[in-house]
């Protein structure tokens, strides 16, 4: 029964604005001096869904003598690492409410990143639609009409035309087979996906335009996460470690790592970063340093996220000014070229038959 039960809590997920209203709320109610227990029986009043069952796990937990941290690690799907060991500090520290408040903050500026991506990929994806779209369109009412005419006259037909007509006919004569393979490997690779998950991430982006997007993307990630964790105190080795899984580049990864190990053994954290300059450039590595100099990392690392946040958001726009119209390009293509393998046959009949 227990072992089903933490399962049931290991699937659990809470989305990026559940977790900013959760942590903006309790932290409003802390400050304002309302005990965290009658906080949070205040917000279950209030609260349904996935929040609702981590609400009434913190309930339990709290009146059994427990501490927030403890109940969030239950749900790791939903609290990261670097969530969970945040608030740990903050209770040892007894601030809670300011963890809260920064963590509200952090998800906020999260969310805004991530939304950022998902609107620079929206018309290319739009395009992509509608490009399929039409091709069905063509594969289903235009080329069979067109493949009988041919089939009539008994022509002899380019290998493109008739790659093309037997496409169409495999598509309407078998179209429960064609559904049944696509399903198929949809679920496959969601699948596959959902189990390899930073595998498939570092397939995806390790080709050469999408490469080094993606490595500003986890710098900007990484140094907005360990601001956080400097600045509540935890030390920088454990801070390092915690945010490796918020990572996927393996290379960035494996630096970061290296950087750690440097520490341990006494030298600097640029020092460290210096190793590998192709993956992180000069200007960051001189705006960390001043930091680990003057003792303010946690600010230095903030100020970095901010710079990341700013160059990923041109870099996308400009991928995107420069997507869109070569979609629009590849549309035409393709289009072209499907009406070519209609056209060209056509015009052959008309030359042969015109009087020379």
């Amino acid at each position: 029964m227990l072992n089903q039960l933490n399962m049931n809590q290991n699937r659990v997920r809470v989305s990026v604005k559940d977790k900013m209203q959760l942590f903006g709320n309790l932290s409003t109610m802390l400050k304002a001096g309302i005990p965290i227990l009658e906080s949070v029986e205040a917000l279950l009043e209030e609260t349904k869904g996935n929040t609702q069952q981590v609400l009434e796990t913190i309930k339990e937990d709290l009146q059994a003598g427990k501490i927030i941290n403890e109940s969030l690690a239950k749900y790791p799907e939903s609290f990261d690492k670097v969530t969970v060991n945040l608030i740990k500090a903050a209770e040892e520290a007894g601030t809670l409410e300011v963890a809260l408040r920064d963590l509200q903050e952090s998800l906020k500026k999260e969310m805004e990143f991530s939304d950022k991506v998902k609107s620079s990929l929206m018309y290319p994806a739009f395009v992509l639609v509608v490009f399929i779209g039409m091709m069905i369109v063509m594969m289903v009412m235009v080329i069979p009409k067109m493949s009988q005419v041919f089939r009539r006259m008994k022509m002899d037909l380019p290998l493109a035309t008739r790659i093309m007509f037997a496409a169409s006919d495999g598509l309407m004569n078998h179209y429960w087979i064609v559904i049944g393979v696509i399903a198929t490997l949809l679920v496959g690779i969601g699948l596959f996906y959902h189990f390899n998950r930073r595998l498939v991430a570092n397939i995806i982006f390790s080709l050469p335009v999408l490469s080094s997007l993606m490595r500003d993307i986890d710098l900007t990630k990484f140094t907005r996460s360990i601001s956080l964790l400097l600045g509540s105190g935890i030390p920088i080795v454990k801070a390092l470690e915690l945010t490796e899984d918020t990572i996927i580049k393996k290379d960035l990864r494996e630096l970061l790592v290296n950087a750690r190990e440097r520490i341990k053994a006494g030298d600097k954290f640029t020092t460290g970063l210096r190793t590998e300059k192709q993956l992180i450039s000069g200007v960051l590595i001189k705006l960390i340093e001043v930091g680990e100099r003057t003792g303010t990392l946690d600010s230095s690392m903030k100020d970095v996220a901010t710079m990341m946040d700013y160059e990923v958001t041109k870099r996308l726009q400009k991928a995107t000014s420069l997507l869109e119209p070569l979609m629009l390009v590849f549309v035409g293509l393709s289009v072209g070229g499907v009406m070519i393998t209609i056209i060209g046959p056509i015009y052959g009949l008309i030359s042969s038959v015109s009087p020379s």
